[in-house]
């Protein structure tokens, strides 16, 4: 959403807090493209190889690596859908994780090459909390995000606020300023 929404509120809290000298700004609530049969075949040809029509395939998904790769702190505002995350996220997840620019294999399976990041997942969610048996969502960011190498990850919730608005509010906030900027 973008207005109303508990997670673009939470996220802007928590860049503020920060204090960003230079602040990239990506919404997804732009849709991002889906992998595609092409868009897979561009991305396992050798990039000496590829033609205009394949580096065009590639380019939102080179685009959103490098601000990755550029940037130091990355803050996700990431809501709770059905226990999970957005398909709009995933579909950002499946542009970013490539094989050689984002994570490499090596004898001893997947080296994440974002090292040496940070990232803050601003959360919330109407009714899961955040960390229960039911949150999909949490463990699956920072699982991803350490399949890349970022694994100074911190989360910030304003979660169950269907159910205690108030009180979840006050707790993010809290936990905003215990971050380190």
């Amino acid at each position: 959403r973008r207005t109303g929404s508990a997670t673009r509120d939470l996220s802007h809290c928590v860049v503020q807090h920060l204090g960003a000298e230079r602040i990239i700004r990506r919404d997804l609530a732009s849709p991002l493209p889906l992998l595609t049969e092409d868009w897979i075949a561009a991305n396992f040809t050798p990039a000496d190889q590829r033609d205009a029509v394949q580096r065009d395939q590639l380019a939102l998904s080179d685009e959103l690596v490098n601000e990755l790769q550029r940037a130091d702190t990355i803050v996700i505002g990431l809501p709770i859908y059905n226990f999970s995350v957005p398909a709009a996220f995933k579909a950002w997840i499946d542009l970013v994780a490539r094989a050689g620019l984002t994570f490499s294999y090596t004898e001893n399976g997947p080296k994440g090459l974002l090292e040496g990041k940070r990232a803050v997942l601003a959360i919330a969610s109407g009714g899961t909390a955040v960390g229960s048996e039911i949150d999909f969502a949490t463990d699956y960011a920072k699982h991803v995000l350490g399949f890349i190498g970022i694994t100074d990850v911190d989360v910030v919730a304003a979660d169950q606020l269907a159910i205690d608005a108030d009180s979840s509010v006050k707790n993010a906030h809290k936990a905003i300023g215990e971050l380190a900027a």
